[in-house]
């Protein structure tokens, strides 16, 4: 299933959406590589088709059956300013990451984001700062819920913003060459809206992660020797 928006997204709209996507918004995504540091360091990931691999596994069996779901349901609840629906579906969310390191990441992304968006006059972010339950898809979704981003191209911007953010990890730490960066980027672009689509008619009962190799290089990370990222 593939989805596509109604109507040309407005200028402010799609303005405030690349704000959220932009590597310049000071929340150090750069920081973070989600396991692939430890896939890397033990040659699960080597070259510029197994980090494609990687990538694309995680966000077909990861972010596109447990991050997007999730994301929908909380932009709709922004929307309707159902607050314990917000409440649960954060909740669900960071209980979901199954390492300390992907649960301190995720903390990390979304309180430095209520900050920045509290600062830009979005009052409901500001309670988030503090929060051990804030996630980043709970104020990006906030974010594009009150500048106006529908819920696809905001599923669409969340899922480019992580994958820019792992193809820039293996572009550093494999290494790999920015031509090969941007081949990657071309090929998960394809990907996106179909992903997309499937994330947003997935029924509760199925939103969940099936990466388990994802889950073990993370757990690994942790006591990894030399490491360039903090997950």
């Amino acid at each position: 299933m593939t989805t596509t928006t109604s109507r040309a997204m407005p200028a402010p709209a799609l303005l405030r959406l690349l704000q959220l996507v932009s590597p310049a918004l000071p929340i150090g995504g750069y920081n973070f590589s989600q396991g692939l540091e430890y896939a890397i360091e033990s040659s699960w990931v080597r070259d510029e088709p197994s980090a494609l691999g990687w990538i694309q596994g995680l966000m077909r069996s990861s972010i596109g059956t447990l991050d997007v779901p999730v994301l929908h349901r909380l932009h709709g609840a922004w929307l309707s300013q159902d607050a314990r629906a917000v409440d649960r579906w954060s909740g669900f969310l960071i209980a979901s990451r199954e390492t300390a390191e992907l649960r301190a990441e995720d903390r990390h992304l979304g309180r430095s984001l209520a900050k920045v968006l509290g600062d830009a006059g979005i009052g409901d972010a500001r309670a988030w700062v503090g929060r051990s339950d804030a996630t980043f898809a709970t104020l990006f979704t906030l974010g594009c819920a009150r500048w106006g981003v529908e819920a696809d191209a905001c599923a669409w911007g969340y899922m480019w913003t992580w994958a820019e953010n792992q193809v820039l990890a293996a572009v550093k730490a494999v290494p790999l060459g920015q031509s090969a960066g941007q081949r990657m980027l071309d090929s998960l672009i394809a990907q996106i809206p179909s992903v997309a689509g499937s994330a947003a008619a997935l029924p509760d009962e199925h939103i969940g992660s099936a990466a388990p190799m994802h889950l073990i290089a993370s757990a690994a990370h942790e006591t990894q020797y030399t490491r360039l990222f903090r997950s």
